[in-house]
Formats: C-alpha cells, sequence, structure tokens
C-alpha cells in the first residue's frame, strides 16, 4: 500500500506534501486509476498530523480530479499522470547518475540543485520560454 512520509523540516505545508506525494506517486506509476488511498485515520496513525489536514489534501487531489471520494468506502484514483512506459530505462539511468554525482561529493541539496537547472534550461528550450516570461 502506498504510504505518505512526512518532512516537518521543508517548510512545505504538510496538506502540500500530501499532494506533491500523491502526484508523483501517480506520475510513477506508483498509484492507477482504481487504487484506492489510505484512509485518513491510516495517515494520521502513520504521520501524527491533524485528520483535517488529510482531508484538505485529499479535497485538492480531488479539485484536480485525481481522485473521488466515494462515500462509506474511501478516496479512490480516477487517473494517472504518468507519461513513460514502466519498462523505461530512464530510472535506472537517473539512479546510476545520482551515484555518480553522490561519489562525486555532491550532497543532496547540490544535486537538487543542478537537477532542478538542467530540467530548467532543458524545458525552456522545448517550449521558447524563460523562468521570467509568463506562459
Amino acid at each position: 500500500m502506498f504510504a505518505y512520509r512526512i518532512d516537518r523540516r521543508s517548510g512545505v505545508a504538510t496538506y502540500v506534501q500530501l499532494v506533491q506525494q500523491t502526484e508523483q506517486a501517480l506520475r510513477l506509476g506508483l498509484l492507477a486509476p482504481g487504487d484506492k488511498l489510505p484512509t485518513a485515520r491510516e495517515v494520521v496513525e502513520a504521520t501524527a498530523i491533524n485528520p483535517n489536514t488529510v482531508l484538505k489534501a485529499y479535497r485538492e487531489l480531488e479539485r484536480e480530479g485525481l481522485v473521488e471520494a466515494r462515500r462509506g468506502l474511501g478516496t479512490f484514483v480516477t487517473r494517472s499522470l504518468g507519461s513513460a512506459p514502466a519498462d523505461s530505462p530512464l530510472p535506472g539511468e537517473l539512479s546510476r547518475w545520482a551515484e555518480r554525482a553522490r561519489a562525486a561529493g555532491l550532497e543532496r541539496g547540490d544535486v537538487e540543485a543542478l537537477f532542478a537547472a538542467v530540467l530548467d534550461e532543458q524545458f525552456t528550450q522545448l517550449d521558447g520560454t524563460s523562468k521570467g516570461d509568463p506562459a
């Protein structure tokens, strides 16, 4: 079953972390249409957060059209975000790159900054906008 992890030092609101982790799980194929999300009670027990925080995250996911609450049954995934095939070699390639980055002495924050800069560069070239341009 899918499980949430809360980073209390991240500075990111807890409900936003839940939304982001759900979206990431959808993109990676860890969650698929028809899958049931953990109940609010299960999330609260596993993470020690307020039940209203879980419900707020689930409402946001429902507003985005990603999940559907079914009274008395739970909250279910309605659509996926992933477009990469499950057998794609990309995760393995990225893992090997991260291993090389660590071996080169880069810390997590360094790797995140480098990766974000490369993503910005690559996707700016694709859509013809820059960070400061309105999309």
